[in-house]
């Protein structure tokens, strides 16, 4: 079974993450990490709700400060490296551009993938430091960086012992639906099954994907937009 883990708006800089979460869902989000890996670093906050019991908000951003660790070459997760995507953040603001699935066997779900002709990438181990330890982690990453299906195919993710959202206070904000549109929803509802991920409705239509959330600012959507790449 696969599970909603965790949603991700990009920003330019951790700052304008920020001031985005203030001013669109009323709070400010809780401390993050480093990721010596990427050379990004993020804001997160717990958005836990019935339908989505282990979920929280990422906020990330590259890191000015920091070298990423992959080799040369590689790019980092989520397409942050992509210039169109990077254009269009610094244009517009912050967005939501992908989410992340918890899965129990991320190298299994891999190859159930590969097997539907998905190449969803290499399963790489990765980890943060943070006051109360390391926390480690699974997730896939290719070596170009794509998110594919414009963002709406999740990134697996299979946490160590500890999952981030043990530790967070509620925030006041709690995902109530997640849904996605796309033009090859077959392929991605078959993609969903596949890994066993039953709590993400499948449209077909414009990519794009769609959260609902309850806020201190009351309910509020957000959409993603496609990368035209």
């Amino acid at each position: 079974m696969a599970t909603v883990d965790h949603l991700v708006v990009m920003a330019a800089s951790l700052n304008e993450g920020v001031q985005w979460c203030e001013a669109t869902l009323g709070i400010t989000p809780g401390p993050g990490g480093e990721h010596p890996l990427m050379g990004t670093h993020n804001r997160l906050f717990k958005i836990t709700s019935p339908a989505f019991p282990a979920a929280y908000f990422e906020i990330i951003a590259i890191n000015p400060a920091a070298t990423p660790t992959r080799p040369p070459g590689s790019r980092r997760w989520f397409d942050m490296d992509d210039p169109a995507l990077r254009a269009r953040i610094a244009r517009d603001g912050p967005q939501l551009v992908h989410f992340v699935t918890s899965v129990p066997d991320a190298p299994a779900a891999v190859a159930v993938l590969q097997a539907q002709g998905i190449a969803r990438g290499e399963v790489l181990q990765a980890s943060r430091p943070t006051p109360a330890g390391l926390l480690q982690w699974q997730i896939t990453v290719r070596e170009d960086g794509e998110r594919l299906f414009d963002g709406c195919l999740p990134t697996l993710i299979q946490w160590g012992p500890t999952h981030p959202v043990q530790g967070m206070p509620d925030s006041g904000v709690h995902l109530q639906s997640l849904a996605v549109t796309h033009p090859q929803a077959d392929a991605l509802s078959n993609a969903y099954r596949a890994i066993g991920l039953s709590s993400v409705a499948v449209h077909s239509g414009s990519a794009r994907l769609t959260a609902q959330l309850h806020t201190p600012k009351g309910p509020v959507t957000l959409h993603s937009s496609p990368l035209l790449n």
